[in-house]
């Protein structure tokens, strides 16, 4: 094999989509800062135990594991950063109101989540820790939404449901933690014939509520149908007035429920969304609330946010147009020197013409030159 042929589902990232990532990047940053939310930078790896405790089976698969040679502990590169900010939260800053935390960074995947996709997302997230209304959901659902905006998507569907309805439905069933985890796998498939054979023994309301959330999917008129078909289950009045809630303070954005959407049940608390772009069919977007997240630190705080990749995300915004630069031939006088410096420092791309060569500089658009006329440095367009 050759030398240079990389892992597969591992890639380098070149100039062209390495300029837009980190234009992007600075852009979410900033937005989450507008929004009051401080930047964490936690590491690559950890011990097992410190990413792993609590995190359940699917994150366990998905992160890479290794021996320290200094202390011969068992450590992980992390496959998720929400555990870690938890921890900082938790351990680090320990503040007894609300701390709103946002980071980005590489993470790295045994395999990757879904078809075509990289085993090294970088990782936009944010997190708001310590508060238990709707109004945290709201803010990370709306910080999702702006970080989309920045990035170019212009038209986004977000799609809403609560793991909370599906497990009210399960209360009291007496079923083994296989046949609930193939309970969850059917309805997220929509596989009616395979949930009448798992449900075929639970209780009757019970069995009719969990075939019912099958249909359940559409517009806010869902949560009608939802109220009408699931009313003999306590609670659920009451989880579908959050989603309404939460759905009629998102402006004039595109709102979907899907009642059976168990994507992350084990890690999410309550309400959990994701966002998709007109034409995509994976969701660019996830989050929602996951309340428990911090317990295994030791400090149980209410929790919600969201995450998304930007290696994904760059590939379905429009492309941006090339930064403009200054062309002059390369010249080591001094006053050439200085002209090219205070450019520099007011911000501008200067690109110096080695000896011989035409540089070939496809991320800038060189429409001027620093041009020596009438014994001063002057720039002329092109």
């Amino acid at each position: 094999m050759s030398a240079w042929v990389l892992p597969d589902h591992i890639a380098d990232v070149l100039p062209s989509e390495a300029r837009h990532i980190e234009e992007l990047r600075r852009g979410l940053l900033d937005t989450a800062r507008g929004y009051g939310y401080e930047l964490v930078m936690p590491p690559l790896l950890e011990h097992l135990e410190s990413l792993l405790t609590g995190a359940g089976e699917a994150l366990d698969l998905q992160t890479f594991k290794l021996v320290d040679q200094i202390s011969g502990r068992m450590l992980g590169l992390r496959a998720d950063t929400t555990q870690q900010v938890a921890r900082i939260d938790a351990h680090l800053l320990n503040r007894k109101g609300v701390a709103r935390l946002c980071y980005c960074g590489p993470v790295l995947h045994t395999w990757p989540d879904r078809p075509h996709a990289t085993r090294e997302p970088l990782q936009f997230g944010a997190e708001i820790y310590g508060h238990a209304g709707l109004e945290a959901d709201l803010e990370a659902l709306n910080l999702a939404r702006s970080c989309l905006e920045v990035a170019g998507v212009r038209k986004a569907t977000v799609d809403i449901a609560d793991v909370r309805i599906v497990r009210s439905l399960l209360n009291g069933v007496d079923a083994t933690t296989d046949t609930l985890r193939n309970v969850y796998a059917a309805l997220a498939a929509k596989d009616a014939s395979e949930l009448l054979i798992l449900t075929r023994h639970f209780p009757r309301a019970s069995r009719e509520g969990l075939n019912a959330l099958l249909h359940l999917y559409g517009d806010r008129s869902v949560l009608q149908e939802a109220d009408r078909a699931l009313s003999g289950t306590p609670g659920i009045s009451a989880l579908l007035a959050d989603l309404r809630w939460l759905a009629d303070r998102l402006d004039d954005a595109r709102v979907i429920f899907d009642l059976s959407d168990l994507r992350g049940y084990s890690y999410y608390s309550g309400a959990r969304f994701a966002i998709y772009a007109d034409g995509v069919s994976d969701a660019l977007v996830r989050g929602g609330r996951y309340d428990e997240v911090g317990a295994v630190f030791g400090r149980n705080r209410p929790a919600a946010g969201f995450s998304l990749d930007l290696k994904q995300l760059v590939n379905v915004v429009p492309a941006r147009t090339l930064k403009s630069a200054i062309r002059v031939s390369w010249n080591e006088a001094k006053d050439a020197q200085a002209a090219i410096a205070e450019l520099r420092r007011n911000g501008e791309t200067v690109v110096c013409v080695l000896p011989g060569h035409e540089s070939e500089v496809n991320e800038f658009h060189c429409d001027r030159e620093l041009l020596h006329e009438a014994g001063q440095w002057t720039v002329r367009s092109i």
